[in-house]
């Protein structure tokens, strides 16, 4: 069942590699990019200033980008927040969905902050961080997949609590482990996948359009023998 009407579904790069983040956008359909503590760690040996890596990403891509704030107490992550906000206007702040982070996410959303509630796994959870006033939230899918839940129906699920109370928040389809759930995220209605740079490869890429263009290409090259 197909829940929301959307103009279009966007896409984000889940990374946070300069090479792959410009790679991916030069390809004209991605509209933002998500980070997380750990693949900024995997980024170290070039981006060691996290202010000045947030920076060059937002250089690259036009959309939100989003930035885990690492603290764990209400105060604290708001303070975090506000600084991190300041980066770029297109700056998001990830919080996890504790009851520190719902606090931090009411405080900040009534500031004009941008928020991704993020490590979200249950409709509960999505319920929650939609009245705190989150602008995107993120159910992570491959991981509970990985857990023996059903990843895609949770998606399901906080889409439809968030059309019937008309919620604002986005919901960010997370933790991306194939093109088919990319898939099945649009079919539902989904406002965001974040995807890895080699799940959005595998997307473009099927044999028969290889087979097709090499059939294409061999039968122009004998049609110009003739």
């Amino acid at each position: 069942m197909i829940y929301l009407h959307l103009l279009t579904m966007k896409l984000f790069i889940d990374s946070a590699n300069l090479h792959e983040i410009e790679a991916a956008a030069s390809w004209g359909v991605v509209d933002g990019v998500t980070t997380n503590p750990t693949l900024m760690a995997k980024e170290r040996a070039t981006t060691s200033d996290l202010k000045k890596a947030v920076r060059e990403i937002c250089t690259l891509v036009k959309g939100p980008v989003s930035v885990e704030a690492m603290t764990d107490t209400c105060d604290l992550i708001v303070k975090e927040a506000q600084q991190i906000a300041t980066w770029h206007h297109n700056v998001v702040v990830k919080i996890p969905c504790t009851t520190e982070g719902l606090r931090a996410t009411k405080i900040l959303s009534g500031q004009g902050i941008k928020t991704n509630v993020t490590l979200v796994f249950s409709p509960n959870q999505v319920l929650l961080a939609a009245k705190a006033g989150a602008t995107f939230i993120s159910p992570f899918v491959g991981r509970l997949d990985d857990s023996g839940e059903d990843g895609i129906k949770m998606i399901e699920e906080a889409l439809c609590i968030i059309k019937n109370y008309d919620f604002k928040s986005q919901i960010i389809v997370a933790s991306v482990r194939s093109p088919r759930t990319v898939a099945c995220a649009a079919l539902l209605g989904a406002h965001v996948a974040t995807v890895p740079f080699k799940i959005l490869e595998q997307m473009v890429q099927h044999p028969l359009t290889e087979k097709g263009i090499e059939k294409f290409q061999a039968d122009w090259g004998e049609a110009q023998k003739k």
